[in-house]
C-alpha cells in the first residue's frame, strides 16, 4: 500500500485552509487528475462537521469515481477521509492543520490500496511525484485565492 506524508507552510489562515479543503465540489477546478466532486450530506455539527462526497479521478476515458467519509474534528484542526466505496480497498488520509505567526502549517498523510493490482502497481510507480504535484496544487490554489489575506 503507498502511504505518505507531507509537511508544508501555505500563507494563509488556517479557517481559510479549512474551508477550502472542505470545499469538494471545487476540487475539479485545481487537483490534478479530479474530473468530478459531488457532495452527498454535509452535516455541521457543534465539534464535528461531517461529508460524504463522490471524487471522480483519472483522465476522460480512463476513470473511477470513489465515495468518501469526511470529518473535521473542530477542536483539532484536523480532517480525517475515509473511504467508503469505490475502487479503492483502503484509503486514509489526514490533515492536520495548525496556524502560525498567520500561516497554515499542513501535515498531510495517506495510506490507500486499489483493488485492482495492476492499478496499484501503476500507481506506486508515479505515487511520489502525483502526491507532490496534488500538495502543490492545494498550495497554489489557497495562494491564488487569500494572498490578500
Amino acid at each position: 500500500m503507498p502511504n505518505a506524508s507531507i509537511k508544508k507552510v501555505i500563507p494563509c489562515k488556517k479557517t481559510d485552509l479549512i474551508n477550502m479543503i472542505l470545499d469538494i465540489e471545487k476540487y475539479p477546478e485545481f487537483v490534478p487528475w479530479c474530473l468530478a466532486g459531488k457532495i452527498h450530506r454535509k452535516d455541521d455539527m457543534k465539534d464535528i462537521i461531517e461529508i460524504e462526497a463522490d471524487l471522480t479521478v483519472g483522465k476522460k476515458f480512463l476513470n473511477q469515481t470513489y465515495k468518501s467519509h469526511v470529518t473535521y474534528f473542530k477542536d483539532m484542526d484536523k480532517i480525517i477521509v475515509i473511504n467508503i466505496g469505490g475502487p479503492l480497498k483502503h484509503l486514509k488520509n489526514e490533515w492536520e492543520i495548525r496556524e502560525i505567526n498567520n500561516q497554515s502549517e499542513v501535515n498531510f498523510t495517506i495510506d490507500f490500496e486499489i483493488k485492482n493490482v495492476f492499478y496499484n502497481m501503476v500507481m506506486k510507480k508515479s505515487f511520489d511525484q502525483g502526491l507532490k504535484n496534488i500538495a502543490d496544487a492545494f498550495e497554489k490554489r489557497a495562494i491564488n485565492l487569500f494572498k490578500n489575506f
